[in-house]
């Protein structure tokens, strides 16, 4: 398998290191031969401002990597962001990212998400059953939306729920179930694991990907993108292949060749 990542930070979301020529460098040197950047997309509001980018530095990072797509001929480097589903403001998202700025892709995510029409976040909370479902209705919305190339890190409600219920079991059938419907790949997430484990009933677990949402998506039957999302240079490939091997695991197809093919990268 080809060492392909489409989710790739930098410094200008606020918590990661790096330029993309940081990034490109260190993705030769690991054997990488695609190399998207996904940054976290600015607003044209006031809102998340401390872990994105600001709007007046989107020129920065479309300027940056463009320099590097030319200092690095022999890699394939392609611009997009990750981006909250927020029907607010879809239009920008096409029109500005896309439109004006030349983003080939957009990944779809959930740091925050709508419950009763209020933003929600997922760290420094708990989760009960109730906001597990309106998590799950917002991401089902935003997959069915076809936007984003894939979904990122879906099962990241490990952040905040505990244990393993009936009721997570219900929702992670209902987002694969909408990914395999709308033929919009799932994440298997390099960050979180290499974030540090917590104790959940008696056991320790990754914060994310969680294994139980993984075996429920093998029951479905879901394709899967495996990525670094890489806050750090050295991170451009870091644990990737373990992601490999969670989807091997449950029998899940990973599709990052397919997905570079769709922009003449393969």
């Amino acid at each position: 398998m080809e060492r392909i990542n489409f989710h790739t930070h930098t410094r200008l979301c606020k918590h990661a290191d790096g330029i993309p020529a940081d990034y490109c460098r260190e993705a030769v040197e690991q054997g990488v031969m695609v190399l998207g950047f996904s940054d976290h997309t600015p607003y044209p509001v006031a809102r998340w401002s401390s872990v994105r980018m600001d709007i007046e530095q989107l020129p920065q990072y479309v300027e940056w990597i463009r320099q590097a797509q030319d200092e690095f001929p022999q890699l394939k480097i392609i611009m997009g962001m990750e981006c909250e589903y927020d029907p607010e403001h879809m239009n920008f998202f096409m029109d500005e990212l896309v439109g004006k700025w030349g983003c080939k892709y957009l990944i779809g995510a959930a740091h925050h998400y709508l419950s009763k029409g209020e933003w929600v976040g997922l760290y420094g909370r708990s989760m009960d059953d109730k906001l597990l479902w309106d998590y799950t209705d917002y991401l089902i919305e935003g997959i069915s939306s076809g936007k984003f190339l894939f979904w990122a890190h879906p099962d990241v409600f490990g952040v905040c729920y505990k244990g393993w219920t009936s009721e997570a079991d219900a929702c992670s059938k209902a987002i694969c179930e909408a990914a395999a419907s709308a033929g919009i790949p799932l994440e298997i997430n390099g960050y979180g694991l290499r974030k540090p484990m917590i104790e959940d009933s008696g056991e320790m677990r990754h914060l994310y990907p969680l294994r139980k949402f993984w075996d429920v998506a093998g029951e479905v039957g879901v394709k899967v993108v495996v990525c670094s999302d890489a806050h750090s240079p050295k991170d451009v490939w870091n644990n990737t292949d373990k992601c490999v091997e969670w989807a091997e695991r449950v029998g899940l197809q990973v599709v990052n060749e397919e997905l570079a093919r769709h922009f003449d990268c393969t």
